[in-house]
Formats: C-alpha cells, structure tokens, sequence
C-alpha cells in the first residue's frame, strides 16, 4: 500500500494569543516572527511566548515555525546563531531563513526552511535548496498548477509550501527593490513601506493619460478555498495561510474555514493523512468573505486572468449584500437577501469610483438608518466591510480542540486501576488504594459519568470501560483524583513522546543553477558570499541594501498592466493605441518605467531618473 501523505494548514501568528487560537480552530502547524529578523518587522515576539506558544502547540502534535527570513549584515550573523539557538533549546519545530549567510554559522540541529524571498520558482532552485539540506521549500506564490506539479515530479522527497490565501505582494518575493529604493526602508529587512498599494496615473510616452489616480499595482487577495485538492494532487504537503500582521479573529476564521476544506478532502482521499492531532469544534460557521480582503483571486493558479488587481482601493471591500433600492433623508433600503445588525460598517465605491462608507445605526429589516447619512444613489452595490454580529462572536471564545481519549477502570489486588490511552497511542496507569466495598445502589452509572468529566482538558472521552468483578463503591472524590491523575500523565506522556525533529547541517559543494549573482541574489555578508563560492558562483555582486546599481530594476510582476488593459501581444494579439514606454506617476511627482518582457511573461519596473 502506498504510503499516506502528511497534510499541513500553516496558520500564522501574529503573537501569542493568535498561536493558540490558530492551534484551536485547527491549524497543523504555526509560523511566528523570530524577537528579531523577520520579514514582518513589526510582528516580532519574546522568546518566552515562542516558548508558551510551543508548549501548547505541542500537545496537539502542532508544529511551530519560527519566521528568521531578513537578510543580515555582518554584524547581525552572531545574534541570528545566538537567537536559532534559543529557539531550538525551546522547542521551535524549523526556521524559516532567506539569508544563506546563516548556513555558515554554528547552528543548532534544527530543521530550515527557504523562505519564499528566496524566490523559488524553478525546479533548478528548489532542488539546489533541497540538495543543500533544507527541509522545506516555499514556493514562489505566482506558479500555476503545472508548474508545482513539474517541481513536485522532479524534487518528489521535498516538502512544497504554498500560499493558499491572503494579501499578494505585485513583485516576486525577494525580488522587490522599490521600497529600499524610495523610502529606504528594504522589503527583504522586514521595513516593507506598502508601495504597491498607492494609487498611480498610468501615462504613455507623449504624456497622456491612461488611467488616473488608480491602485494598479494593488493586487486582490489570495484565495484557492476550491484548489485545494488540486493542489495536494500537484504535491503540495504544506498549505499556508498569509497574515502575520492579522489579528485574532482573521486567524480564527479562516484556519477554521480552511480546516474544514481539507477534512472533507482527507475524509475521501485516504492516501492523505491529517499532519496533527485533535478534533475541533466550532462555536460559529467560518466565511471567509466575513474577514478582511481587498476581494479574491486565484491568481495565475490556473494561467493568467485578467481579475487578479483591484484598480480602486487598496483596503477591504468585505462580502457583498445586496443593492440599494430607495435612498429618503435619513434611510435607505437594500435590495439583498443578507440580514443586518446595528453597528454594522458598510462601503460603496461613488461615482468616482473612490471607497466610501458609513456605520448603520438602526435597522429595521432592509430599512438602513446611517450615523450619518452618505451620498449614495440607489443601484449602489454595497459591501459589509465589518460584520458588528460575526464580530461578536469572533471576540469570544469560538473554538476548542480535544484529543480522543479511552479509560479503562479495572480490578487490582490492592484495589484499582484507571488506564488512559489518546489518540496517538500514549498509554499511561494510575492506582487507587482502597478496599474493595460493595456499593448499596448500582455505581456504573456515577463510575462513568466521573470518569468522564474532562471538561478544562485537551481531552474528551470516546470510550469509558469497567472491568469490575463486582459493584464496587469508589468515592466520588477518589475517582475525581483518579482521573485527575490519569490526565497529568497521559499530558506528561504526551510531552515526552513528542519528537522535535534533528537535522544537523552539512557543507554541500554541488552547483548553484547560476554561475554569476547580481543584486538579485541578496548577498548581504561575507558568510552568505562564502555559501554562494562553495556552490561553484564565480563572481558574486552585492544586495541592493548595501550597492545600489544604476538603472536597477525595482520589481519584476507577473501582473501586467498592458494585459490588463488588453494591449498583450501574446494574448491578445492587439497593440493598444499609446506610445511605449508607459509610466507609473506617483502622488508625489515620481515617475516609475515599465518593461513589458514578454519572454520572461513579466513586467519590470524602473525609477525614473530626475
């Protein structure tokens, strides 16, 4: 029989209390920000909520990744050793590192995983990396289907990671300069300054305008929800959830939905198998519409489609409800089949095609008082950005996860015996000494029912068994204490028996796919040089951080503007009616050039000079 495949939901974890709410709506796995060196500079965490984060995840057979993906310069290498270091020591199940200058260092014996800022979009890269000792491979999140699966079926022993929901950076990961470049602040150091989400005019080389004022580097967000057995088909092991900046209720809604996506997949597929342990129960029905998005796509999953961007806001439009039908002076009334609460936040797009929005006040079946009442004109579509009841309830406790659990009360000699097996296969026994003294009313009853009260435990019973030659009275007391017991031990057996995966690191000399680097590799320190040299590089050029190149290219996006406005020679075998170059005008005056390299299927992007 062929072998079941491991199946991961990569949650991610803002800080601690997102962590533990991610284990709870059922997450196979956690990712968190390292107290330093993460590509989310702004979700750093304490090595003691890693700790307490890994304690809890533990129990459930989670994994808990630690994000260390900044490049480093020189000076930084030794607090990077220093801090990998006291993450394996606390249990950290894999670093996920962009920096090759940390292979170089005297590292624990702990799993690494590449980055997707180490841009890993060919089968050449990935099986570098996996020949190189990393564990697991994130893949670049603009391949299509047919191209995981090429990966896969060259690269079959390494773990593939993919992103399967949230926000999408336009440029390849790692391979965007344009923050650096404008604001000093560089992407691959965690600073990133939200670049493409400005709004631009879009102007050819005689100075007219194509498009004014629109967001048309602002990508939608990421949803493959109904991909995913395609994607596990493919050979994906790894499905990962974007948001490490998200708060609490983002992270327990859509692990929650995307934990009931893949059940219903394992349930069919028995050639996959769940990668944790535990069973969740909900308290709310998960709708990913309900939580934050800019709108969805499936991005070039399937090929290139033109509804990947979102031209007119860069913030959330949340689900659709409905229409307006009648607008008087201080209501309105929607035309919709979705019900409304008072507090609800709703928005529009004007005239103008600019994000509006207002807070309801009142309702009264599809009759809408506003706080204050917006200029809005009835066909309106509307959208509810903030859900005042789904709030609510993700605000409380929605979720908890309980592992299976069978008890055996039997006979010993000097009295009694509680034996507790989990899921897993963890079996632990605790005795009770007592005389054996018959019950004057039947006790199998009250036996089980003590026995099973596990409530405030990972646990709940799926099978009490009595093993008893006679009707035997047991304080209610003693059982509670019996089965207090049993509980510590088979938690203990459980911490014990978990087994932090060793992979100690080893020099590899075998060839890196390019012969030269240039300030697209991100060489930010000798170390990361000497990694590159070792692996046969001849000339090796410096990260953008630390030499800026004239005439560097800024970002390079599968999103293609000149697709967009269906001017693609490949596609659509049509020129549109503007002189080459086009230019991007920011707010501020600067001008950005775009290179369409169709070969590549990419567009470019370059600072213009003053």
């Amino acid at each position: 029989m062929k072998e079941q495949r491991s199946i991961e939901l990569l949650a991610p974890a803002r800080d601690l209390a997102c962590g533990i709410e991610a284990v709870n709506h059922g997450a196979d796995a956690v990712y968190i920000g390292a107290p330093r060196f993460g590509a989310r500079a702004a979700a750093g965490n304490t090595l003691e909520d890693i700790t307490a984060l890994v304690a809890y995840a533990h129990l459930y057979n989670v994994r808990v990744y630690v994000a260390l993906n900044t490049l480093l310069d020189d000076e930084e290498l030794a607090e990077a050793a220093r801090m990998a270091w006291q993450l394996y020591r606390a249990g950290v199940d894999a670093l996920i590192v962009q920096d090759m200058g940390l292979t170089q260092l005297d590292l624990p014996p702990i799993p690494l995983h590449a980055s997707t800022q180490t841009d890993n979009r060919t089968v050449e890269k990935v099986r570098f990396l996996s020949e190189a000792g990393f564990r697991q491979v994130v893949l670049a999140r603009e391949l299509s289907l047919d191209d995981i699966r090429r990966i896969h079926q060259a690269c079959p022993d390494t773990p593939l990671e993919v992103f399967v929901h949230g926000a999408l950076c336009v440029s390849y990961s790692g391979q965007c300069y344009v923050s650096q470049a404008c604001f000093g602040r560089s992407a691959n150091r965690g600073e990133c300054a939200q670049f493409c989400r400005l709004a631009f005019d879009l102007q050819d080389a005689d100075g007219k305008t194509i498009a004014k004022g629109k967001h048309l580097l602002s990508l939608k967000d990421m949803n493959q929800s109904d991909h995913l057995e395609a994607l596990l088909d493919a050979g994906v092991t790894s499905l990962k959830i974007e948001g490490r900046l998200k708060d609490v209720a983002y992270v327990k809604n859509v692990t929650a939905a995307y934990r009931q996506r893949i059940d219903a997949i394992l349930k069919r597929r028995k050639e996959y198998r769940r990668a944790s342990s535990g069973t969740v129960h909900l308290g709310f029905r998960p709708q990913l519409d309900k939580s934050f998005s800019r709108g969805f796509t499936d991005y070039f999953l399937y090929g290139r489609n033109p509804g990947i961007f979102s031209a007119d806001t860069p913030k959330s439009l949340g689900e659709a409800v409905g229409t307006v039908k009648e607008v008087r002076g201080h209501w309105l009334t929607v035309a919709g089949v979705k019900p409304f609460s008072n507090g609800d936040g709703l928005c529009y797009l004007d005239a103008q095609g600019r994000l509006q929005g207002f807070r309801v006040n009142r309702v009264e079946n599809n009759r809408l008082y506003p706080q204050e009442m917006p200029r809005i004109a009835p066909k309106t579509s509307l959208y509810r950005n903030f859900d005042q009841e789904f709030d609510r309830l993700m605000q409380k406790k929605s979720a908890e996860r309980k592992l299976a659990a069978s008890f055996v009360l039997a006979e010993n000699a000097f009295g009694f015996t509680l034996s507790a097996t989990d899921e897993d296969g963890n079996e632990v026994s605790v005795t009770l000494e007592r005389a054996k003294e018959p019950a004057r009313t039947p006790q199998e009853e009250n036996l089980r029912t003590q026995l099973g009260k596990l409530g405030g435990t990972p646990f709940e019973p799926t099978d009490i068994r009595l093993q008893l030659s006679g009707n035997w009275f047991i304080p209610s007391s003693e059982l509670s204490d019996l089965r207090r017991r049993a509980v510590e031990r088979l938690l203990q057996a459980r911490r014990l028996n978990y087994r932090q995966e060793r992979v100690v690191w080893r020099e590899t000399h075998h060839p890196f796919p390019q012969r030269e680097l240039t300030y697209l590799g991100n060489v930010m320190n000798p170390a990361a040089e000497a990694f590159y040299r070792q692996h046969g590089v001849e000339r090796v050029e410096p990260a953008f951080e630390l030499a800026p190149p004239q005439e560097a290219a800024l970002m390079f996006c599968r999103h293609c503007l000149r697709y967009s406005l269906g001017g693609c020679p490949v596609h659509h075998k049509t020129r549109l009616p503007f002189r080459e170059p086009f230019y991007l005008v920011g707010g501020d005056g600067r001008r950005f050039r775009l290179q369409f390299d169709c070969k590549a299927c990419q567009m470019k992007v370059y600072a213009e000079k003053k």
